[in-house]
């Protein structure tokens, strides 16, 4: 292998770039867990945040009128992909007067992703001789989805933390190791899920805590009515942080306590 030559200056000039200064813009969460458990309330709890609601996730609605939460500002509900990049773009170019923007829910998001391909890469055909021809549309739909998590990065430079709702699903874990066993994952396919995880920060598991007791020859489940977050991955679920976070904390009995409590865990 042949070393390029370059010169004195240029030499210099590139050294001269080293630092010890670091990336310091706001954070990109994944937040998913099971139905029912305040994902959306949660969310909405970081400081000055801005709401997007995709097609048919219009929970925070209902949340609002029940006065189970204070209003939110937000758009009106994104019904496919072409309409979120321009909402996008108008953050990035605009002053929304936000510092953090929330996504409800990156499984809807993944699905006007994949139409959006579907429509203009595969002429609207879903079958094997357009979208799933031996996974071109997936491998398009991932493309698309990478260009739109650098676009979420450029509002991360603006200032802006980036939390993502995702709904879990319960799926077969292919294990290298051994058996194959069933573990959560946000619902979406797992090639975009992948390149999210990456990209994030922190990713919170939120659940019912219980413990599995045997008696006799059966196995019995005891407690599910705390609810908890858990920080870290384990055989079981998808999580992750890098603020060295205890592996759960308590959401406790309100989305405020809930996200005081993970403030704590975060900084401390």
């Amino acid at each position: 292998m042949t070393t390029k030559v370059v010169s004195k200056e240029q030499v210099n000039n590139l050294l001269s770039q080293i630092t010890t200064e670091v990336d310091n813009r706001p954070e990109a969460m994944i937040v998913y867990g099971v139905e029912g458990i305040g994902k959306t309330s949660f969310a909405a709890q970081a400081p000055d945040c801005l709401v997007i609601m995709t097609r048919g996730e219009t929970g925070l609605n209902t949340l609002i009128n029940n006065g189970a939460l204070e209003p939110k500002r937000h758009f009106p509900e994104v019904k496919d992909w072409k309409s979120y990049l321009d909402v996008l773009s108008a953050i990035e170019q605009g002053d929304s007067g936000a510092r953090a923007l929330i996504i409800d829910c990156m499984n809807g998001l993944a699905e006007l992703c994949s139409e959006y391909v579907c429509q203009t890469k595969f002429n609207g055909d879903w079958g094997t001789s357009g979208f799933m021809s031996y996974g071109a549309g997936y491998t398009a739909t991932l493309k698309e989805w990478e260009s739109m998590i650098v676009r979420l990065d450029a509002i991360r430079d603006k200032g802006l933390a980036i939390i993502g709702i995702a709904h879990a699903q319960v799926k077969l874990f292919s294990n290298p190791e051994g058996k194959d066993y069933d573990r959560y994952t946000p619902d979406m396919h797992k090639n975009v899920w992948a390149c999210t995880a990456r990209w994030a920060d922190i990713i919170l598991f939120m659940n019912y805590h219980t413990t599995v007791t045997s008696e006799g020859f059966k196995n019995k489940a005891k407690g599910g009515d705390m609810r908890v977050a858990y920080t870290q991955r384990t055989a079981s679920w998808d999580a992750k942080n890098r603020h060295n976070m205890p592996t759960m904390f308590s959401l406790g009995n309100s989305a405020k306590e809930g996200w005081a409590n993970f403030l704590v865990a975060k900084n401390n």
